[in-house]
């Protein structure tokens, strides 16, 4: 797919020796382009669901979020990021806004298990991390759970660091905080 132009970046990716074009689209560009491929609705939420099903159990806040991303998130000034793969949707991740207008919470990054290990989630927690710096936010925060160690390796890579996790956290399942700030 090329020359989509409506808030498409597009990235070439080598996987098991195989070159294809990964795409990095925002919430916008993601209905224009669900349209134009008829790509089912609601497969980016059974992409999370699918995800916190197989690592916890996905919480009454998880549904609350992802049954209306557009209203907690779209519509008060967060994005959300999907990687495409020809018609498929194989990974996804969400800017969310916090207390803080400056601060917003990464969230709901799953990518579908056959293309975990090759690089999406980088390329998507990056695309977050620009995206924050260019339009002048202060610092992303996200909620995790040590055991998923390969993640928490990630977001240290990137720049993450642990910080004190409040008592009431909006999930049950994370039993670390952690900051990226920006200059």
């Amino acid at each position: 797919v090329t020359g989509l132009g409506f808030g498409a970046n597009q990235n070439t990716f080598t996987a098991i020796g195989v070159s294809f074009i990964l795409l990095i689209l925002t919430f916008r560009a993601f209905i224009k382009l669900r349209k134009k491929y008829k790509i089912k609705s609601g497969y980016e939420l059974n992409l999370n669901i699918e995800w916190l099903n197989n690592f916890f159990e996905v919480e009454e806040y998880d549904h609350k979020i992802l049954s209306n991303a557009k209203k907690y998130i779209i519509d008060k000034g967060g994005k959300i990021f999907f990687a495409v793969l020809g018609d498929k949707i194989i990974a996804t991740v969400a800017l969310m806004p916090t207390e803080n207008e400056l601060t917003y919470e990464l969230t709901k990054m799953a990518v579908k298990p056959k293309y975990r290990n090759k690089g999406i989630g980088k390329k998507l927690l990056n695309k977050c991390i620009e995206f924050s710096n260019y339009n002048g936010y202060e610092s992303i925060i996200l909620y995790s759970n040590k055991k998923l160690k390969n993640a928490i390796h990630l977001y240290k890579l990137f720049g993450f660091e642990e910080i004190k996790m409040e008592i009431k956290s909006p999930y049950s399942r994370a039993n670390i905080k952690m900051i990226k700030k920006f200059n």
